[in-house]
This record gives structure tokens, sequence and C-alpha cells, in this order.
């Protein structure tokens, strides 16, 4: 008998079909390297899936090396760091996300200190100058660039033998003040015109629990007695009215008086009996004509009632002629959706406003000089009289707000 032979079965890796070496490290194989097909790993029963090496990121590129062999950081390239995010090297080497924002503030950064470093070495520039020319420079540094002296002017004898008083009825409006008087004292010292600003404040005061109001004719009134001698004319003018055609004439008006905001030129009021804004006379003619009422407490109808004084003491009155420039004549600084005008009309005030008033004006007005001080408002010289009404409440029960 044949010896009974027993049949055996090779696995596919003993027969040499596969390979079965160890599988490499990842620190030996290469990086990245694909394993061949059908090739596996011991412990496993499935071939290792291709897309695991796939998916691994590529190696990074060294930095470009220049000539010297030091390595050339681009400060400006945007990389991707080991979280993914987009970074970028700042001479610090410190990383920072890129974006427009941190650009825009590193461009303001870099002007603040070009600004700082010019304003602190220009005094510094200025005084090596100096020392180079044999000069000693006592005393601080000054700022550089040195700020322009405010303009100046004296007057002179040659401008005229006539002086004027600037008389500018005001109560709480700083803000147009500050820029009136420089602008004025300017103004009419390119005109060569002798003058000098006073500032009438109503000094606001309560009486019984009551506040006095505005009273624009009575601190013209007030003014008109309390200025200088050295002026023989007035300039009855409104602190937000500011000239600005030259050609306008502040000179004395021997004639008459003379409407320099005349209707054609006022930005607001176009009727032609209108007087107010800013009228030019001389001390005999006011007198003339008693001044101006002392009736009326709030605002507007002041002028109005002036216009009959004017007409009744016989005098004419004169406007601007020749003048091109219309409603731009003038730059008007009130604001009256900011301040808003007083325009009650409180008891028999509403009837009275239109009656003439014969017996009252720079004969009978009542008042009293708080203080006097003198000032300069950007340069320009004015008088501040702090100036406190009295109010008859028998004559003219509106002069006062409950």
């Amino acid at each position: 008998m044949f010896p009974s032979r027993r049949k055996t079965t090779q696995l596919p890796w003993e027969d040499g079909r596969w390979d079965v070496s160890p599988c490499p490290s990842p620190q030996s194989l290469p990086y990245p390297k694909k394993e061949p097909r059908g090739r596996i790993c011991r412990g496993s029963s499935l071939p290792r899936p291709l897309g695991v090496l796939a998916s691994a990121p590529p190696p990074r590129k060294p930095p470009p090396q220049d000539k010297g062999g030091a390595t050339a950081v681009n400060l400006m390239t945007c990389e991707d760091d080991k979280h993914g995010h987009r970074s970028r090297l700042i001479p610090s080497g410190l990383p920072r996300k890129c974006s427009v924002f941190h650009l825009f503030v590193a461009c303001l950064l870099l002007g603040f200190l070009s600004l700082l470093w010019l304003q602190l070495s220009c005094s510094g520039d200025v005084a090596r100058a100096a020392r180079g020319q044999g000069q000693e420079t006592p005393g601080p540094s000054r700022a550089c660039p040195p700020e322009p002296p405010p303009e100046h002017w004296e007057e002179d004898e040659s401008w005229g033998p006539h002086r004027l008083a600037v008389l500018v009825p005001f109560r709480e409006r700083f803000e147009e003040l500050l820029v009136f008087v420089p602008h004025m004292h300017r103004f009419l010292s390119r005109k060569k015109i002798q003058h000098h600003i006073y500032v009438l404040n109503q000094v606001d005061h309560f009486s019984l629990g009551a506040l006095h109001r505005f009273n624009r004719a009575a601190l013209i009134n007030a003014g008109f007695l309390e200025s200088s001698n050295s002026t023989d004319y007035i300039a009855m003018h409104d602190v937000d009215l500011l000239p600005l055609n030259e050609e306008l004439d502040y000179g004395f008006p021997e004639t008459g008086p003379f409407h320099v905001a005349s209707p054609e030129l006022h930005p607001l009021y176009h009727y032609k009996t209108y007087v107010g804004g800013i009228l030019l006379l001389s001390k005999q003619h006011y007198q003339l004509c008693n001044g101006m009422s002392n009736r009326f407490w709030g605002w507007g109808r002041e002028d109005d009632e002036f216009y009959r004084r004017i007409k009744g003491a016989g005098l004419q009155l004169f406007r601007p002629s020749g003048i091109t420039t219309g409603y731009k004549t003038f730059r008007h600084l009130h604001d009256p959706a900011w301040r808003k005008r007083d325009q009650k009309r409180i008891a028999a005030q509403k009837q009275e406003q239109f009656r003439v008033d014969r017996e009252g004006g720079l004969s009978t007005v009542k008042y009293r000089v708080d203080s006097r001080t003198a000032l300069s408002v950007g340069g320009a010289p004015c008088t501040v009289l702090n100036i406190m009404l009295d109010c008859d409440k028998a004559a003219t029960p509106w002069c006062t707000f409950s």
C-alpha cells in the first residue's frame, strides 16, 4: 500500500507571494512614501490604507539664504503655522495675524512717532544752528514750528481826528463775543479808523424772585454815557453780525445817521424802515434823539421805535451805495435752533410796543455799573462793563420773568 498523503495547504505568505517583513518605523520610512500593493503589516489583516499617507502635510521648505549665509526673512509674507492660521513675522520676531487692521494701526503708530520726533528735534535743530553761528540760546527752547504772533495795530493820529465807540449789547453769548472782538478790531484797523470796543454786559440778577429780561436799548443808553470822552461817534453794533466787505464805510457820519446793515445787505431783515444791526451816529445826533426808549424788554421793536425818533429829530438817514456783495456782505453768527430769542409779550407789552415813547430815553435810563474790566480777546483790546439795569414794574410790568 502506498502510504497515505495528507494534503497540506500553503498560506499566501508561505509560498513567497507576500512580503512578510516587519513594517518599517515612521522614522526609517521616507516621508511621504507609498506602500507597495499587497504589502501588509504583522498584526493587521488588511493592507495599510494609502489615504493616510496622502493626507500628511508637505514638508516645509527652509527659508532662503543670502550670499553671506544669513537667513533672509520676508516680513510681509504670510505663512501657515502649525494650527493652520495665516501669520507673519514682524521685526520683533513675534507672530501676528495678517489683517488690514494691524497694518492700519502700525501706520498710525509710525505717523505719531514721526510727528513726536519732529516736534522734539525741531527746537534742537534751531539751537544747533544758532550755536553754529556763535550765538547763545538762553532759556527754554521754543516750540517748532513757532506760532505766528497775533496781529497788532497801533492807532495813529494820521488816521483822522475822529474816534469810534463800538457799543455791543451783550448777555451770555460768549462764543460769539470771542469771534466778534478780534474780527472787528482787525477790520476797523485795516480801514485806519480809531476805535474802542465796549461790551455792555447785562448782569443777570433776581429781584423779588423774578429775572430781568434783556434790554438792548437801555444798555446802549448806558454805554453811551459810560463811553470815553475821547470818542465822538458811536456804532450800535450787534455781536452776531460781522462785516465782510472792506468797502463798507465806518467813518464819521457827519451829515446824519448811517445805517451800515441796510435792508439791501442784511442777511435777514429787508423792510425799508429797518435800522437795526449796525447803525452809526455822532454823539451830537444821538443826544438830539434823546437816545433809545427804555421800555423795550425782551427781543425786538426797539430799533423800529428809534427810526421814528430819527425822523422826529429831522435827521436824514443814509445807507451804503455801490456794494455789490448783496446778502453776503455780512456774516450772521446767530443760530436760532440753539439760542432761542425772548419774543414773549407780557401784559400790555403787545400794545405798547407800537407806541412812540416821547418821554423816556437817554435822559431817563436807570442803571448801575457793577464793574469795569479792560480785556484783550485774541490780541484785540476791549472794555467789559457789567451793567445792572433798573426795572420799574409800575411803568413796565413786562420787564421781568416770574
